[in-house]
């Protein structure tokens, strides 16, 4: 989720950079390169003209056979613009935040750029637990993919991208109408996300709801009036509206909090006036598995939310885990359970939203059984630039993506070995610590103190280290290094890190150096802005690090912020008249 911006009144700033934008050098070079591989006769040669089975590629193949079925090589983009066909093919998978902040930043006419998404549109993730109430319309949280497009001369292709073929380096493509292609590319940019975990708990797939697309939210919200006015038939009983009035959320995240929040909101500020008899049998439960809810902010803010709750009468179920999830039935089994206590509950519901975490997409998990170097099967494994490993000429970013932390011990070690020397100075000790930073911006916030450090773990009182004090330091600051959340905020960064690295190799036109250049360039460097929750009641938390608050007035913060984030004037201009329409009118309780 993308929770971030303001402090209290401490503003944090935000980070713009202004990128250049560089003419393109060096033209003529690059097209009589790249002709030979841009020419056909048509967009589309079809497989019975030559048909390829070999373990490499010429460029003149126009169908590959691929378990059986010969499938066409597409080699030429319908619709771009005649001078983009000669330049570097860049395909862009996704349309989410880090696709469309590479959209957004990406020179245009530098590529002949192809982004291929299931979805013609990005969606505004962070405010889908208020698109499942009405308090905001789906299509204010919407902007078409082909619109964003624009800015950087961008084709627009609605599949799905089903694999990846790193060694001919060709992307298969699986439309919704049952068709397939291949697609050649010279830059791979992977930015498809993840999907919903179910950590193999049977029958949450069939019996839950996700909260992570559109459809998810327009589904819950259908599903909320249904309960209502089935409970409201003059025949049903009081047990049945019980039943179908307890809601469950299956997670103590920022997803499941927030729409905890929302359903709240929603029945004692709209349903209530409509279906007051039934208000009383409404209730919702929040399972969560560790010991707080919003266990990834500061205590403080954790024991805020959970006090807010508690006193709206939400029903926090904290350390308990859930086995199984049947029809309209979750079961949980308690941790930490006193003597003689049944340790296994089983809650009615009518609803149940699943938001306990994310897992890899099956197109992620195709790339990652090609790469011998990929041993993480939750996410592709990235360099500090954002280059996968084990590939050439391809990036992941945002859900899809992990960027591997570096083995600060293996390094010193080998630092050790070329100087030839048993123990260090502090003059010393600091250069290789500032040359790790450099290398490895997440460790930077671990490494600040350095002359405490040098002393805290220099035993001997000898002002050196010696191997054994060395390793036992980076050790400890290994045991601390963490992968990145997996927020918008994340991914957002990442995309327009990648878009100006783009740029800037787009400037030279001898393509056989982009390498050398690249690996010169400055490592991805995370700046954190903070997160923020709702937490309902017209309150929202903010978290930044050892420092957070909550209130009537963060909320101010938290809806200002995400305005800020629209990617069009017409998203931020629909999202504030929704807040308005709230305020005025209330939400529209009409089942549709």
């Amino acid at each position: 989720m993308f929770r971030s911006l303001f402090a209290k009144v401490k503003i944090v700033p935000r980070r713009l950079v202004n990128f250049p934008r560089i003419a393109v050098a060096g033209v003529s070079f690059t097209c009589a390169f790249l002709a030979y591989r841009s020419y056909t006769p048509s967009n589309l040669i079809l497989a019975e003209d030559k048909t390829f089975n070999g373990p490499t590629l010429t460029g003149e193949e126009s169908s590959l056979k691929i378990d059986g079925v010969d499938v066409p090589i597409v080699r030429n983009f319908p619709g771009q613009d005649p001078g983009d066909s000669t330049r570097p093919r860049l395909i862009i998978l996704g349309t989410g935040w880090g696709a469309t902040s590479i959209l957004k930043e990406l020179n245009p006419g530098q590529y002949s750029t192809v982004v291929i998404s299931k979805t013609n549109y990005f969606l505004f993730t962070p405010l889908l637990p208020e698109a499942t109430t009405g308090t905001v319309e789906s299509r204010s949280l919407q902007e078409s993919a082909r619109k964003i497009c624009l800015k950087s001369r961008a084709t627009f292709w609605e599949g799905e991208a089903y694999d990846v073929l790193p060694d001919l380096k060709l992307v298969h493509v699986k439309t919704n109408d049952g068709s397939q292609f291949l697609v050649p590319y010279d830059k791979l940019v992977i930015s498809i996300g993840a999907q919903n975990a179910t950590f193999g708990v049977p029958g949450v797939k069939e019996n839950t709801n996700f909260l992570k697309t559109i459809n998810d939210a327009r589904q819950i919200r259908y599903q909320l009036m249904n309960l209502f006015e089935r409970a409201a038939l003059p025949l049903t009983t009081e047990e049945e509206k019980t039943k179908l009035l307890s809601f469950v959320v299956a997670g103590g995240g920022p997803t499941g909090v927030e729409f905890a929040a929302a359903l709240h909101d929603f029945i004692h500020e709209d349903v209530s006036k409509h279906f007051h008899h039934l208000v009383p049998y409404a209730k919702v439960h929040i399972i969560q598995s560790s010991e707080h809810i919003l266990n990834a902010f500061a205590e403080t803010i954790s024991q805020f939310a959970e006090h807010k709750f508690r006193r709206g009468g939400i029903d926090l179920i904290t350390q308990a885990r859930v086995t199984k999830v049947e029809p309209n039935k979750i079961i949980f089994k308690k941790k930490n359970v006193k003597p003689g206590e049944n340790d296994t509950v089983e809650l009615d519901f009518g609803l149940c939203v699943w938001s306990t975490g994310i897992e890899a997409r099956d197109t992620t998990k195709r790339i990652i059984a090609r790469l011998s170097q990929q041993q993480n099967t939750k996410a592709l494994i990235t360099d500090a630039r954002l280059k996968v490993k084990g590939a050439e000429d391809i990036y992941a970013l945002g859900d899809a993506a992990t960027i591997e932390n570096p083995k600060l011990v293996n390094l010193v070690i080998e630092r050790f070995k070329k100087a030839g020397v048993k123990e260090i100075l502090y003059e010393d000790f600091e250069k290789i610590c500032r040359e790790i930073m450099e290398k490895h911006p997440q460790t930077r916030v671990h490494l600040k103190k350095l002359e405490k450090m040098f002393e805290d773990y220099d035993e001997d009182g000898s002002s050196t280290l010696d191997m054994v004090e060395l390793e036992k330091l980076f050790k400890n600051i290994n045991s601390k290094l963490t992968s990145l959340p997996a927020t918008a905020q994340v991914a957002s960064q990442q995309g327009k890190y990648l878009a100006n690295k783009l740029n800037k190799l787009s400037d030279v036109a001898n393509t056989f150096s982009w390498k050398s250049i690249e690996d010169s360039m400055p490592p991805f460097d995370y700046f954190h802005l903070g997160s923020f929750s709702y937490i309902g009641g017209e309150n929202a938390v903010y978290d930044f690090g050892n420092y957070g608050q909550g209130g009537w007035w963060v909320t101010l913060l938290w809806r200002g912020a995400y305005l800020s984030e629209q990617v069009s004037l017409r998203t931020r201009t629909l999202l504030a008249m929704d807040w308005m329409k709230k305020k005025l009118f209330g939400r529209d309780i009409s089942r549709s």
